[in-house]
């Protein structure tokens, strides 16, 4: 008889609550199945019993790591059926916040990736380089988390010292591409317990619906930047980095090379930023009418969309979260791996199951 090995809703792997279980032949898994909803904090549904000005406040908290894409989107679902303008120095602004934030995450993620693997140098360089991030976001913001910088019409806050800023990503550049990737492409510790580990192929990132660096890992292209271009994004030269492998290697390796673009494309943000407003006038009033939007946030695309009565309300907000797409691929990444394998391919997802859940 095969043994279930239960995982969860508490685990050592990550700090969030689901549950997989797995089958296993030995110590090889023959199936895996995943659980979620511990967590439902309703903020969809007191997103339609508060005002906007609130539901920013309210949408900004549904994630940690990107609580900027939640602020922005719920912002551009409102200019979208408002019909607001968006100053153009306020979209440049939105877009070195955003990648911010993308080297925020992809940074945290790495650096948990490396204490699973047992990394524990590697791991404190990750988060010491974090915390330049943490502290570019602050003196931008005044905020580490939750920056409070976005509102329909633009933005609430200027950059006041670009060049602090220019400073912080160059130096997360070079740290990158002189030590993160040459550790994580040629240490014998990384390549044994990452590479060939946790495959997902081409075929089935496209059957389970993946998104961002899972996907772009498995051979796609899929990034909202590109493809529906948003804010600034197409006056800003940047390249989407992909690799054909399909393994946690390939996706650790896609999101460290995400960071060096990330730094590229805030670097010429800050550089190429022209001057103006920062944001309209008043809060709107919001007419009736509906709105879908998408973002490439850290983890894939999010989708919102919005409903409006033309009340003060929302009638309805609907959100759809990157790891809502990439969880189910758990599974197949799973089966016929190691038990021992199973924390840090779930971790090579980036999941955030609370934001899932909300």
């Amino acid at each position: 008889m095969s043994p279930m090995v239960p995982l969860g809703p508490f685990h050592p792997a990550l700090e969030e609550p689901y549950k997989i279980d797995v089958t296993c032949k030995g110590e090889t898994i023959t199936d895996a199945a995943i659980t979620v909803g511990f967590n439902c904090r309703g903020v969809e549904w007191l997103a339609e019993r508060k005002t906007y000005t609130q539901g920013i406040a309210l949408l900004e908290r549904i994630c940690g790591i990107c609580s900027n894409v939640h602020s922005l989107m719920f912002s551009r679902a409102v200019e979208q059926i408002g019909q607001i303008e968006v100053p153009p120095r306020a979209q440049y602004i939105r877009v070195v916040i955003a990648e911010a934030e993308r080297l925020h995450s992809h940074l945290l993620w790495a650096g948990v990736a490396c204490n699973l693997i047992g990394f524990q140098t590697l791991f404190m360089t990750c988060f010491s380089l974090r915390e330049q991030v943490m502290d570019v976001l602050e003196g931008i913001s005044g905020n580490r988390v939750n920056y409070g910088m976005n509102r329909p019409g633009g933005v609430n806050r200027d950059i006041r010292d670009p060049a602090a800023v220019l400073a912080a990503v160059r130096t997360i550049a070079a740290a990158t591409s002189k030590q993160l990737i040459p550790v994580l492409t040629t240490d014998k510790t990384v390549l044994a317990r990452c590479a060939g580990v946790g495959l997902l192929s081409r075929e089935d990132a496209i059957a389970y619906g993946a998104v961002g660096p899972m996907a772009r890992a498995s051979g796609l292209s899929t990034d909202i930047r590109k493809s529906a271009p948003y804010e600034a994004y197409d006056q800003i030269a940047f390249e989407v980095p992909q690799r054909t492998e399909g393994d946690v290697l390939a996706r650790i390796v896609v999101r460290a090379l995400e960071i060096v673009e990330s730094c590229k494309i805030i670097e010429q943000a800050i550089e190429t930023m022209p001057a103006g407003p920062i944001a309209g006038g008043l809060f709107p009033k919001v007419p009736a009418g509906e709105a879908c939007v998408r973002v490439e946030a850290p983890r894939g695309e999010v989708f919102y969309y919005m409903a409006s009565d033309g009340t003060d309300k929302p009638a309805r907000v609907k959100v759809r979260t990157p790891t809502f797409a990439n969880m189910p691929t758990a599974r197949v990444m799973a089966i016929g791996q190691g038990l021992s394998d199973l924390g840090l391919i779930q971790a090579s997802i980036d999941p955030c199951y609370s934001c899932t859940d909300r």
